[in-house]
């Protein structure tokens, strides 16, 4: 530990353990205690490091008027203490344990009812409970019954701690147990007592918190349903951790009181059950006792005559991704229910599910209740789809089919469902809700087998959405992906009729124009997306783009995203110029000619970055050119490209978005790789002369020379080195990692005087100043007459330009790597940002001058002390 921290830690006891003390901000008692935690983790006793601790447990425990906040931190602190034996030991002898874990010494100070100092006492002891000494003072304290009150506390913050508690509880009595149970054979008459006690104090708290658990299971009354609830979550955590003996011996306690509840059909309590019932299903095998005892129950949950809650109990077996045929496709019956009855198309047989069933949902289904059931049916048919076929209670074209009939129903066209039930008409039609579902379900459909038929009647369908009046700009959105999803999949596209090509191609006309910037922003995003989509083949039986072949390719699109560009939202413009990309990426990866309307879109672009007032289209702007130059086939070729990459580095530079910076960076990286690509390896038996060996490195050099001034005139030097002393650390680390890279790769190779002059142009005085620091001169550069960035020794990595433009400044590129310490930087640039200010010495001091400031009420307004937090 900081000998400085060792120094200052008794003052901050001091402070802490003073009468009322209180802090005005409580995490910095939180970073305190993770101070701690850290050096107990390295090894270090707590009390041999910090001797003070142990006085100041003492005095907050026997003095008990500070704020909650501290002494729900002293308890903690003495529950890290007591973790290992040697520090229980310590607060055993000086009579701390038993006073500060003593629910009874705070309830008399009235202190019991505050939920922080709950949260520390249940945290405190959890921390401690690590070896069965600190079990056997849990056991003789007689804390297992305060444990047990707050498994339902009020605050469900405390409540859901003391589950954890609990849980926590009963897997250390396990482990105790099977130690024990598993000694050495050569143990002496001591070491026996001890196992003996320990099996016997393990053996208790089990017991009693196993008779807790299911006398709490029973429901008496409605009012204590948030109390079965919560039992029934601290149920499902220890079914899923706790192993045999235990999990058989916990199953056979509450099986007759869960068994109870599902009987009692209680709605709200359906979902706890099934994850209760589930949890304990997968963990028993068929030799289990109780194995047969679950599997009724959950056939009881998934046959009742309930058709809300046997709907969630389907949904949730189906979640739990549990198999077992007859459930499965009992599960998958029952959620494709509420489809087959609201569209009138047979996906069931009549004999698959209970009549009883069917009736009592039809009749809810009349109601408003339609909506939850219809929804949890149709977000559902995702799992459905990747049933076995033996599961299925029909072929997957008819789901698609009924999906289809169902959106035909939002829109109030009944034509197809006249077998269906009438009375839910009027709640689905224009329910944005429940078409978003059923878009999602319609997507999910898209990859099953023997589909691609429907694929003109879905793309009728989601045509005939984009068109109409009354979607809502999220249902627009999900009917794009959609027809994206069915598009992607279909490997024919001749069974699109030329009438619904000329309707799909109106509908995007009409949408990118839309009033809502939401549903214009949709249209761009799925321009995009369908110019990704691979090609599939048309009625002529060539290879062609969807987007060619649905909308006429660029001709049609680019003139659309290039208007885009103009839109009045910058989450448009941002989209629209990542959807060009997607467009344009296959005609750069062919090295086509580009042609007036790319030309004009470049130049809009150079004035996005540099005008545009939103980050989010300047971010777009540079992630275009990274994909404009990834795709190009050869980018030195495209002479737009090269005279752009310039100006789009320079303007990086400039911008003061730090995404825009990093962008910036990943296209500078690209230029990087590109300049200096990994050489390919020697051949292992490859023998060379020393004059071919010298002519090679020659050769090498003037490549490496060659490469590092094409660099320097992309810009792509200066942007670095003005990136490293940027003030977004995250720019500044990712420039100097890459400026690593080119040292690496071009400073061992360069050692001639004339390699070592490459210059580098850099705008302003102020890099200099910032380099010195770097570099740890603090000389004024005019005072060296403008020439030295660093000493003699280092060379003239630095000197002043005698350019027109003002005070800009020409580096020697090799010189500056050299002399720069950018393996310090770093490792500087690695720490968090704010490492100095976090460090345990800089909240020590904070911890005093706080509480120093919230001793003087008469401060001024302002005046007062912010302690650092997370």
């Amino acid at each position: 530990m900081d000998r400085e921290c060792v120094l200052i830690l008794p003052r901050v006891c001091e402070v802490l353990a003073a009468s009322g003390s209180s802090l005005p901000d409580d995490t910095s008692l939180e970073k305190l205690l993770d101070w701690f935690t850290t050096i107990t983790q390295t090894g270090v006793s707590l009390l041999e490091a910090c001797p003070c601790l142990r006085d100041f447990l003492s005095n907050v425990a026997f003095n008990s008027t500070s704020g909650p906040s501290i002494l729900s931190f002293t308890l903690k602190l003495a529950g890290l203490i007591g973790a290992s034996e040697d520090g229980f030991k310590v607060l055993e002898e000086c009579s701390v344990l038993g006073l500060v874990f003593d629910p009874r010494h705070w309830q008399e100070a009235g202190l019991w009812e505050d939920p922080c100092l709950r949260i520390g006492w249940i945290q405190g002891l959890k921390t401690i409970l690590q070896h069965s000494k600190a079990l056997r003072f849990f056991v003789q304290a007689g804390l297992v019954e305060p444990l047990l009150h707050l498994q339902t506390d009020s605050s469900l913050f405390v409540a859901s701690a003391a589950n954890q508690m609990l849980a926590h509880v009963l897997l250390l009595c396990e482990s105790l147990s099977s130690v024990g149970c598993n000694g050495t054979k050569e143990r002496d008459l001591e070491q026996n007592s001890l196992s003996m006690e320990t099996n016997q104090n393990c053996s208790g708290v089990i017991t009693k918190a196993l008779e807790y658990l299911n006398k709490c299971l029973v429901l008496k009354e409605t009012s204590q349903l948030s109390q079965s609830q919560q039992i029934l979550k601290l149920l499902t955590q220890l079914l899923v951790q706790v192993r045999t003996p235990l999990l058989d011996k916990l199953l056979l306690t509450v099986i007759d009181s869960v068994e109870e509840l599902v009987t009692k059909s209680c709605s709200q309590l359906t979902l706890p059950l099934m994850d209760v019932v589930l949890a304990a299903n997968s963990r028993l095998s068929d030799d289990h006792d109780p194995k047969q005892r679950i599997g009724r129950l959950l056939s009881l949950m998934l046959s009742r005559n309930y058709p809300v809650d046997v709907i969630q109990a389907a949904a949730a077996w189906l979640r739990s991704r549990q198999y077992d045929p007859v459930h499965t496709a009992h599960c998958a019956r029952v959620l494709l229910l509420p489809l087959d009855i609201v569209t009138g198309i047979s996906l069931l047989d009549e004999n698959s599910t209970a009549e009883e069933l069917r009736i009592l949902m039809t009749e809810q289904l009349k109601s408003k209740t339609c909506f939850s059931m219809i929804c949890v049916c149709l977000t559902n048919i995702p799992q459905i789809t990747l049933l076995a076929p033996d599961c299925l209670p029909c072929p997957q074209r008819r789901i698609v089919s009924a999906v289809l009939s169902l959106l035909k129903l939002c829109c109030g066209d009944t034509s197809s469902s006249s077998a269906g039930c009438v009375g839910v008409f009027r709640f689905v039609t224009g329910s944005s809700k429940v078409q978003k579902c059923s878009m999602e379900a319609l997507s999910a459909l898209s990859k099953s087998p023997e589909v691609e038929i429907l694929l003109p009647e879905v793309f009728k369908l989601l045509t005939e959405y984009l068109n109409s009046p009354s979607s809502d700009p999220s249902v627009l959105q999900k009917s794009y992906q959609a027809l994206i999803n069915w598009i992607g999949v279909c490997t024919d596209l001749s069974c699109i009729t030329g009438l619904l090509r000329e309707d799909l191609i109106q509908a995007v006309r009409k949408r990118a124009c839309d009033m809502r910037w939401e549903a214009r922003d949709s249209t761009v995003e799925f321009l995009g997306h369908l110019a990704e989509v691979q090609s599939c083949r048309t009625s002529a039986g060539e290879e062609r783009q969807p987007s060619n072949s649905l909308l006429g390719g660029c001709s049609f699109t680019v003139p659309l995203l290039k208007e885009a560009l103009q839109d009045l939202e910058s989450y448009v413009r941002a989209s629209s110029i990542s959807a060009l990309g997607q467009t344009l990426t296959f005609s750069w990866q062919q090295g086509a000619a580009l042609t007036q309307d790319q030309v004009e879109i470049v130049t809009r672009l150079q004035e996005i970055l540099s005008q545009d007032s939103e980050g989010f289209a300047r971010r777009a702007v540079v992630k275009y050119f990274i994909a404009w130059f990834s795709s190009c086939s050869s980018p030195t070729s495209c002479s737009l490209l090269v005279q752009s990459v310039p100006t789009v580095l320079s303007q990086g530079v400039a911008d003061l978005d730090w995404e825009v910076k990093l962008h910036t960076l990943e296209l500078a990286e690209l230029l990087l790789d590109q300049a200096f690509p990994d050489p390919a390896p020697p051949h292992p038996y490859a023998v060379m002369s020393d004059q071919s060996h010298r002519s090679h490195t020659q050769d090498k050099e003037s490549e490496l020379l060659s490469s590092l001034n094409s660099l320097v005139d992309w810009g792509v030097i200066s942007a670095l080195f003005c990136f490293l002393v940027d003030c977004d650390r995250p720019v500044a680390l990712k420039a100097c990692q890459l400026l690593l890279k080119l040292r690496h790769t071009v400073c061992p190779l360069m050692v001639s005087a004339a390699d070592t002059r490459v210059p580098c142009e850099l705008p302003g005085w102020s890099w200099v100043h910032e380099i010195r620091k770097i570099q740890g001169v603090n000389k004024d550069p005019h005072t060296q007459g403008g020439s030295h960035i660093g000493s003699e020794a280092r060379g003239e990595a630095v000197e002043e330009s005698t350019s027109a433009e003002g005070d800009s400044v020409c580096v020697s590129v090799c010189e500056v790597l050299r002399s720069l310490d950018l393996d310090e930087r770093l490792s500087i640039l690695t720490q968090s940002s704010d490492h100095i200010y976090n460090s345990p010495l800089s909240l020590l001091q904070d911890i005093i001058t706080a509480s120093t400031a919230n001793s003087h009420p008469n401060s001024e307004p302002g005046q007062e002390v912010i302690v650092d937090c997370y």
